[in-house]
């Protein structure tokens, strides 16, 4: 018992130093990506009755060059500025030595809705490789700014874009007996903040469920003079909210099931840290784990067939392990370092993102469960709660007091500006259909 508090009271200590929150400011940092194709994202046409209150182009453009994977052109070198396709000299952006060519026009009004139309174009072809029209509100214009980038991404590098998507966080304020902790929705790019949770207590592990409607995670409960940690599933839309477990001991760790209907859970009321399963259609509690170690941080695999944990098995090294969905075929997945934590799945199953140390700080890594091989992705030496975005393509993390993103391939870095006064902790990257 005194080795199973020792590891949890260590490994609370490390979270508490680690996570860091999200503010409504993104910079960019592309340390080994200097070699982003440029584009040009014209400023869109205007011929609506009220002008819009977004800039579309200017979104699109900060979407693009936040993923690290293009450099927008700046407005003001621009050669020209069409809004439609029999205004474009080709030879004018060749000589700009710029591959791709962005432009767009906004019409109608507030009132009667606004209608969107980009077109997306080969400079040196001189072609045009996709040209879409959106329909489009005061309220959703930033939404479809997001669509379009999310379209140019696809067009451009074959894979689905993620700006649409949203991310859960947990931001502190204050210090002492005077902190207050929010649970925060906001857009990829850190807009429109939206507050889903105000306690006095700590919020712990935000996950979303496979539809994007619903949030769980660990808080506290005040019983009297007594606090008692639960876990709780919470509607995004709605902010209706439903405890899920609030036994004696650990409630910790909540990962969805694929399918949405139950939750792989960290639970201590039978005297040592197991992981259960808990049906979310009827109630009942299945135990995975049987073992004197500290078994914790499920996450189930995207086929929904085995999880991953983490284990204190060997050498009191926590470490990742593999599991079937029945609790059978246990093995030990992680040999390198001497811990290895908070694992998380890409999209495709084929790789973990997780929390590595081999002695010298603890930073963000990919494991390859095909080779077994194991790749150091971030920089920094206070890492934690990696998440991949819904593409594969990027994981957010923790990094001191600030979140933090980089590319599956390490490749391409970004840093995520906190607000003053604030901390910020535990991200999570929505998935695609919300």
């Amino acid at each position: 018992m005194i080795r199973i508090i020792i590891f949890l009271f260590s490994y609370i200590i490390l979270l508490n130093s680690v996570y860091a929150g999200l503010s409504v400011e993104l910079t960019v940092g592309t340390e080994e990506g200097g070699g982003a194709p440029s584009i040009a994202i014209v400023p869109f046409g205007i011929s609506a009755s009220t002008p819009p209150p977004q800039d579309i182009a200017s979104i699109v453009s900060s979407d693009l060059h936040r993923s690290g994977r293009f450099a927008p052109m700046s407005v003001a070198s621009l050669p020209e500025r069409p809004s439609y396709a029999h205004q474009v000299t080709f030879s004018n952006w060749q000589a700009a030595d710029v591959p791709y060519l962005v432009i767009g026009r906004i019409s109608g009004g507030s009132l009667s809705g606004y209608t969107v139309e980009f077109e997306l174009f080969d400079v040196y072809k001189g072609t045009r490789l996709i040209g879409l029209q959106y329909p489009a509100t005061v309220q959703t214009l930033r939404q479809v700014a997001h669509q379009i980038s999310d379209k140019i991404y696809n067009a451009l590098l074959g894979m689905r874009g993620v700006f649409g998507t949203r991310i859960v966080y947990v931001t502190v304020q204050g210090r002492g007996k005077h902190k207050e902790y929010q649970l925060q929705v906001a857009d990829a790019d850190g807009a429109n903040p939206r507050l889903m949770l105000r306690s006095a207590e700590p919020i712990f592990s935000p996950t979303w469920s496979p539809d994007g409607r619903r949030i769980a995670y660990v808080t506290y409960e005040n019983r009297g003079s007594d606090k008692k940690m639960a876990i709780y599933v919470q509607e995004v839309q709605t902010g209706r909210r439903m405890r899920i477990s609030d036994k004696r001991g650990l409630n910790a760790a909540p990962a969805w099931s694929p399918d949405g209907t139950r939750l792989a859970i960290t639970l201590s009321h039978e005297g040592n840290p197991e992981i259960y399963v808990f049906n979310l259609h009827t109630g009942t509690l299945t135990r995975l784990t049987h073992d004197p170690a500290i078994d914790t941080e499920p996450e189930w695999a995207p086929d929904g067939q085995s999880l991953v944990f983490t284990s204190d098995r060997v050498g009191n090294q926590p470490q990742i392990y593999r599991m079937a969905a029945d609790g059978s075929q246990v093995r030990r997945l992680t040999f390198k370092g001497n811990y290895n934590a908070r694992a998380r799945f890409s999209p495709d199953g084929n790789r973990l993102a997780l929390l590595h140390s081999g002695g010298q700080g603890y930073r963000i890594a990919s494991l390859d469960l095909g080779s077994g091989h194991l790749k150091i992705l971030s920089q920094t030496s206070l890492d934690e709660s990696p998440s991949f975005a819904p593409n594969g393509d990027m994981i957010i993390y923790a990094t001191g007091s600030e979140l933090a993103a980089v590319s599956s391939d390490g490749s391409v870095r970004q840093r995520l500006v906190v607000n003053l006064g604030e901390e910020v902790r535990e991200p999570a990257w929505s998935p695609f259909s919300y």
